[in-house]
């Protein structure tokens, strides 16, 4: 959602833009409601509310309401239904908006939810179907008839934390950022916590873990990844983390059986409950065999989508092998 947005904001600096937005769906569908996309002056796009002859058709739409601003809707059928005109055969229909961003109080808006999403935050943006009205972010959640408008609650993206901006730190910020997690990296050392090394990164925090983490307590949503580079820091990290008014979704920590023990050994001599290392991975990742840094970061990674997804980090294959004798 913030990269949509951000789309948009480029857009609406060189002229008017179309966000194509998904209203509603029945059946089964490629995209879920509130999926976007980005059609900007020169007709080029970016996002996808799920390919195919239904995106075409959208994106022909589009054109127009470029040239006359007028709001549409657009109805994908994708039913497969015979003797009729469909766009797919995935079973279900989707209604898809077209509304026209255009001129400073738009881009305005537009940076303005991209602001707040990567300050953690929810918004509530509201897209009139009526003509003489443009999408506005409402303060506190409303309702109002389906009809009358698209109401929907933009959530930020989860954000990754990197505490230790070393060299596993480094492909880690490249793999979780390609992955959707928002990226902000923590390290006490200007030269390695840098936008330069972490051009992904929209936080880099080179300052103590403490001021770090305090300048992300709007973070609803916040993973840790403790890549540091002693026990030292992983402990001041660790307690910090274990005290954030608003709980880590997850805390993982690198490094061998034995200096994972010895934090949590350290931890438990500070007072804290041991209930509160139930969030933590230690050592993070999961078992893939990985040694090299880019390796490492995928292992950590996919840790961080099965705790997210509320997945088992089990082979997809391991039932079907089982059964066809493959171990």
């Amino acid at each position: 959602m913030v990269n949509c947005f951000q789309q948009l904001v480029q857009a609406l600096a060189v002229g008017p833009a179309v966000l194509a937005t998904v209203v509603s769906v029945r059946g089964s569908v490629p995209r879920e409601v509130g999926a976007k996309l980005v059609v900007d002056a020169t007709g080029q796009a970016f996002g996808t509310i799920g390919g195919g002859a239904g995106e075409a058709k959208v994106l022909h739409q589009a054109e127009e309401v470029l040239k006359t601003g007028q709001k549409q809707r657009v109805e994908i059928d994708l039913s497969g239904a015979p003797q009729r005109q469909i766009e797919g055969i995935c079973g279900g229909h989707m209604g898809v908006w077209l509304e026209r961003w255009q001129g400073e109080a738009a881009r305005d808006l537009a940076k303005t939810i991209v602001q707040g999403l990567q300050e953690g935050r929810s918004l509530t943006l509201v897209t009139p179907f009526t003509t003489d009205q443009s999408p506005y972010l409402a303060e506190t959640p409303i309702e109002l008839a389906p009809e009358i408008a698209f109401v929907e609650t933009l959530q930020p993206p989860p954000t990754l934390l990197i505490v230790g901006a070393g060299h596993v730190g480094i492909q880690l910020a490249k793999v979780a950022h390609l992955a959707g997690f928002q990226i902000a990296v923590q390290d006490d050392r200007p030269e390695w916590a840098n936008g330069e090394l972490y051009p992904q990164a929209s936080h880099v925090l080179a300052e103590p873990i403490e001021g770090a983490i305090a300048s992300l307590s709007t973070h609803q949503t916040l993973y840790a990844a403790l890549v540091t580079r002693g026990y030292i820091y992983d402990l001041e990290a660790l307690q910090h983390l274990l005290q954030r008014p608003i709980p880590c979704r997850y805390i993982g920590m690198i490094g061998s059986e034995k200096r994972v023990k010895q934090v949590y050994g350290a931890i438990a001599q500070t007072g804290l409950p041991t209930s509160k290392l139930a969030t933590v991975y230690g050592p993070i990742g999961l078992d893939i065999g990985a040694l090299t840094p880019e390796e490492i970061a995928v292992s950590i990674v996919a840790e961080l989508i099965m705790v997210q997804r509320g997945g088992t980090g089990r082979s997809l294959s391991e039932k079907l092998r089982r059964g066809m004798g493959g171990g």
